[in-house]
């Protein structure tokens, strides 16, 4: 009997060998641990400065950012890197959606990059007004030229900026610029209300048409046409040659009735097909001719004197606001607004006048 009551139970349990952590867990704290690691402001400049693709896409990152925690960092930044920039040509490309402007790009970007120039392309994707969401699919349709090792492609969202272009392309620019970026292609969300944003960051500014499309002349709306320094007509290839030819003539005649420019350049109008890989080098040689007179006539350096006046008052303009709405008081009494005007209780105007008074 005394046998059998040292035996151990069958249903008794040993202790087992101490499970190892999950690969997931331990993922993430790389990553918490990664992310707490944040490179400076200092680290960042140095590998812009030296080229490096991830330092410069991480600055831009900052300097898009909203967060208030990041502004102070992203202009440290900007500042360091801003004696090494503007030593770039910057070409702005505009035209309707459908035009053809990605092609286009990646058929001048491949053209420059053949000729061992270092191309950036900041490409803005328009937000959506509900859900404030933007697709960024640039690099995924310009899938040749993404490959090239001396081509950046960095897609933006505009979010609710005006002009096509994102609230800190002139910032993205100089960024890039520093890392050793000497063309700069700019490619807008399409023909809006106001294009003047994007010219008053670019040396040349280029408009995309589309033949056949029944705007030749209709479509044109002055102050876009007055801002462009040539008209490209894309996709003259096949049975739209013949069309494209007559849209260049309409456009050529039309351009004669605008006052001259204050550079002295006279616009021009050229045919392509970007898909065709045609015109590509014309309308760059082009664009080489225009910057090499508007220098030696110093408008170039006069014309980025006024887009730097312009985007001074541009600056304040936005700081004051981001300064208005950031106020906790604003915020609070803005919501109480609202209700009051939803309830017909006062109107848009008093509210405003109301607001600005605090």
């Amino acid at each position: 009997m005394a046998k059998s009551k040292n035996r151990k139970s069958a249903l008794t349990e040993n202790e087992g060998i101490k499970p190892p952590e999950s690969l997931s867990s331990v993922s993430a704290k790389a990553i918490k641990n990664k992310r707490k690691k944040q490179p400076s402001a200092d680290a960042l400049v140095k590998g812009i400065l030296n080229g490096d693709i991830t330092s410069l896409s991480r600055a831009i990152t900052l300097v898009e950012s909203t967060n208030s925690t990041h502004t102070k960092k992203a202009n440290d930044i900007i500042t360091a890197c801003l004696p090494h920039a503007n030593n770039s040509i910057r070409v702005g490309i505009t035209g309707v959606p459908g035009v053809g402007k990605s092609t286009f790009i990646e058929a001048l970007g491949i053209h420059l990059t053949n000729q061992y120039k270092k191309v950036a392309v900041l490409a803005v994707d328009p937000s959506s007004s509900l859900s404030h969401g933007s697709i960024l699919g640039d690099k995924t349709r310009m899938e040749d030229l993404v490959k090239a090792p001396n081509a950046f492609i960095r897609p933006s969202a505009s979010g609710d900026s005006l002009g096509g272009v994102a609230r800190k392309t002139r910032e993205t620019i100089i960024l890039c610029e520093a890392a050793g970026f000497d063309t700069i292609l700019i490619e807008t969300v399409g023909v809006g209300q106001s294009e003047t944003a994007v010219h008053s960051m670019v040396d040349f500014f280029l408009l995309l048409k589309l033949a056949g499309a029944g705007d030749e002349l209709q479509g044109i709306k002055r102050g876009i046409i007055e801002m462009a320094d040539a008209i490209v007509i894309n996709k003259a290839d096949g049975e739209n040659v013949k069309a494209a030819k007559s849209a260049k003539l309409e456009f050529n005649r039309a351009l004669h009735l605008y006052p001259e420019k204050e550079s002295g350049w006279s616009p021009k109008t050229k045919l392509c097909s970007a898909l065709h890989n045609k015109g590509i080098s014309e309308i760059w040689e082009m664009i080489e001719t225009y910057i090499s007179e508007t220098k030696n006539t110093h408008y170039f350096h006069y014309h980025r004197t006024e887009q730097n006046k312009f985007w001074l008052l541009q600056t304040i303009e936005e700081r004051l606001k981001s300064n208005f709405y950031d106020k906790p008081e604003i915020r609070n009494e803005l919501k109480k607004q609202i209700d009051l005007i939803e309830e017909g209780k006062t109107t848009p105007f008093a509210a405003a006048e109301y607001l600005l008074n605090l």
